[in-house]
C-alpha cells in the first residue's frame, strides 16, 4: 500500500509539473505569442499555427512515440508519471494541446486519459475529466526517469520565453535539455 501511495504521489508530482511547464499550448491563427494564466494557475502559451520550432518539436515527439510506449508497457522502477500531450480541435483551425494523465490503452486501439489541468477552449471539459483520443491526436509525451523528465519536446521551444532562472531550472530537470 505504501508503494502504491508513493507511486501515486510521484505521478501527481509529474502531472503538477506538466501543468507548470505550459500544460496547455494553443495553436492559434494569431501571429503573436500570448502568455496568460489558466483558471488552475497553470501557464497557457498561445503559439501561432505553423510555428516552425513547435512543428519540429511535435514531429520529433511523434517520431519518438515508440520509446514512450516501450517504457509505458514495461516501466523500470525508476520510470513513473507517464503523460501525453493531446491535440483537441477548438474553433476554426485552432486547437488546444493539453497534457493528459492516467493514460490507458483501450482495446479498440484508441486511448483514454484525464485532463492534467483545466482546458481553456474546450467547453464543458474540466481538469480530471476522462476523454478518449486517437494516436493521431498525440502531440507530445513525457515521463520521469530517475527524477528527470524524459521526452517533453514541446516544452523546449517554450523555454526561451520563460525567465532565465526558471528555464535553467527546468533544463536541469530534463534528461535531454
Amino acid at each position: 500500500m505504501t508503494s502504491n501511495l508513493s507511486t501515486r504521489l510521484k505521478q501527481a508530482a509529474v502531472v503538477a509539473l506538466a501543468a507548470l511547464l505550459g500544460a496547455a499550448v494553443l495553436l492559434m491563427d494569431a501571429s503573436a505569442q500570448d502568455r496568460s494564466q489558466n483558471k488552475d494557475r497553470s501557464p497557457i502559451v498561445d503559439i501561432a499555427n505553423g510555428n516552425p520550432e513547435m512543428a519540429a518539436a511535435i514531429a520529433k515527439a511523434r517520431a519518438t512515440l515508440p520509446a514512450f510506449w516501450a517504457s509505458y508497457e514495461a516501466p523500470k522502477a525508476s520510470e513513473t508519471g507517464f503523460s501525453l500531450k493531446v491535440r483537441f480541435p477548438t474553433r476554426g483551425t485552432s486547437a488546444e494541446h493539453i497534457w493528459m494523465a492516467e493514460v490507458k490503452k483501450l482495446p479498440d486501439g484508441r486511448y483514454s486519459a484525464r485532463f492534467a489541468n483545466q482546458p481553456r477552449d474546450l467547453p464543458g471539459k474540466r481538469v480530471g475529466d476522462q476523454v478518449e483520443f486517437a494516436q493521431a491526436d498525440i502531440s507530445d509525451w513525457m515521463f520521469m526517469r530517475n527524477g528527470k523528465i524524459v521526452g517533453g519536446e514541446t516544452i523546449k521551444p517554450l523555454l526561451k520565453s520563460m525567465p532565465k532562472a526558471d528555464a535553467d531550472a527546468l533544463r536541469a530537470r530534463m534528461e535531454t535539455p
